[in-house]
């Protein structure tokens, strides 16, 4: 079991470093005996130097287990652990069951773990305070206690401004000073440490979140994009199929040269149609290209290609003309596929709603600043079947393409009845220029 998951960082909120999970605690305790063992070890020669010899050995066991065996829970409880490990510290100075080595280690341990895996900063900086002055208030007192006693440290003479008595005193602050002082900083420095790898791991998670969702969004929007591309494909194509297989079953009979013209016209349609579809559904199998921008296509349909949906509507029984106003410029790769297929689909929406009767009208415009391709028809606008939820200013998805695609390209879209009859569809785009790189 790994320890918990770090809680989130958020600046000016105190952050919790989580409890550690049982493979850290487990290490904590072998600590704890290691170290009791050294202590055991250490005492056994303290003990032979002559140090604490008229001490009863079962207080050296009791000092030990005291100094040591807590610290099996120094992540868990550090407060507690670094409370009882100073004074079990001072009661074994006192009593001289004390060592004056792996002693010292245990309490920096527990000093070290109040500031690495304290809970509250506040209650850390508190209980190393509160043990750090008792620690140099016991050491100030002993060193005015025995410097009246002239049988501690003979040797040091207490006479003079700095008498060799006080510079061991003053070493001992020293000491001191630089042992508490790298118990308290190391401590910090392990908890910002843990802090900082929180935080990076937490920003980390939300860019590799974000990626995935912008990710999603793109090829969401990629597919809507082809989805767009197969309702305008499927639909031109299987009305011009639609119309001219009506006209080749009339007149076979009577013309079967007309018929064999429609049908001819119905063979070029579907292979136009199998041909974009193949472009499409290779599109989608990549998932490169999923990943693309929205206004990338490698279709070869642009605005010098709409002669060609006027002459397949006119060739279909729908009388169309084309008017283009203006030289043609090169432009960009969005702006032509969305005029050729907002014409495309006008003239589809012609056949299929406005009548009979229709005929329509294509006009390119081209200024300085604009293009704009407009369709209009002389039919009448169908009306909605009953329970029908279409409305005729906004039959489906036809006109919602439409209003996609010209948003994408950043134009203007008008699309409604005529005041005079039939309907209107007029799109006008900004004239961005590609600028063609000399040879």
């Amino acid at each position: 079991m790994t320890s918990a998951a770090p809680p989130p960082v958020v600046d000016g909120v105190e952050w919790v470093r989580p409890r550690p999970g049982r493979r850290a605690h487990r290490n904590d305790v072998v600590l704890a005996l290691v170290l009791a063992v050294g202590l055991a070890a250490s005492s056994a020669l303290y003990r032979i130097t002559g140090w604490g010899e008229g001490a009863p050995w079962w207080g050296s066991a009791i000092w030990i287990a005291a100094m040591s065996l807590p610290l099996a829970a120094r992540r868990i409880q550090p407060e507690i652990v670094a409370v009882v490990a100073s004074a079990a510290f001072i009661v074994g100075a006192v009593a001289e069951v004390a060592d004056g080595l792996i002693g010292n280690i245990c309490l920096f341990v527990a000093i070290y773990t109040v500031g690495a895996w304290g809970r509250s900063r506040r209650w850390a900086t508190i209980v190393r305070g509160v043990i750090v002055v008792v620690m140099f208030a016991w050491l100030l007192w002993n060193q005015i206690y025995y410097s009246a006693m002239q049988d501690f440290l003979p040797d040091f003479s207490r006479d003079g401004l700095v008498s060799p008595y006080l510079a061991f005193g003053l070493i001992n602050v020293l000491t001191n000073l630089l042992y508490f002082g790298g118990a308290w900083y190391f401590g910090d420095r392990a908890y910002r440490s843990a802090r900082s790898r929180a935080e990076l791991e937490q920003r980390t998670a939300e860019l590799a979140a974000e990626r995935e969702r912008a990710r999603a969004h793109a090829v969401a929007i990629e597919r809507l994009r082809i989805a767009r591309e197969l309702h305008d494909v499927v639909a031109h194509h299987v009305s011009v199929i639609g119309v001219q297989a009506g006209a080749a079953r009339r007149v076979l009979a009577k013309d079967p040269g007309a018929a064999s013209t429609a049908l001819s016209s119905i063979e070029e349609s579907a292979r136009d149609a199998v041909d974009e579809l193949h472009g499409l559904l290779g599109t989608l199998r990549s998932d490169a290209e999923a990943a693309t921008s929205t206004t990338t296509s490698t279709s070869t349909r642009g605005i010098e290609r709409i002669g060609e949906l006027v002459t397949e509507a006119a060739a279909s029984g729908l009388p169309t003309t084309l008017a283009i106003v203006g030289d043609a410029v090169p432009v960009s790769a969005v702006v032509d596929l969305s005029a050729y297929r907002i014409v495309q689909e006008a003239l589809t929406n012609v056949r299929k709603h406005a009548g009979a009767a229709a005929t329509a009208e294509v006009r390119v415009r081209w200024d300085e600043r604009t293009v704009e391709v407009e369709v209009t028809n002389t039919g009448a606008v169908r009306r909605p079947r009953p329970g029908s939820t279409a409305d005729a200013t906004d039959p489906g998805l036809g006109q919602l393409g439409m209003r996609e695609r010209v948003a994408a390209a950043g134009g203007h879209l008008e699309l409604g009845p005529r005041t005079r009859g039939g309907y209107l569809v007029r799109a006008r785009f900004p004239l961005r220029r590609v600028e063609e790189v000399p040879a």
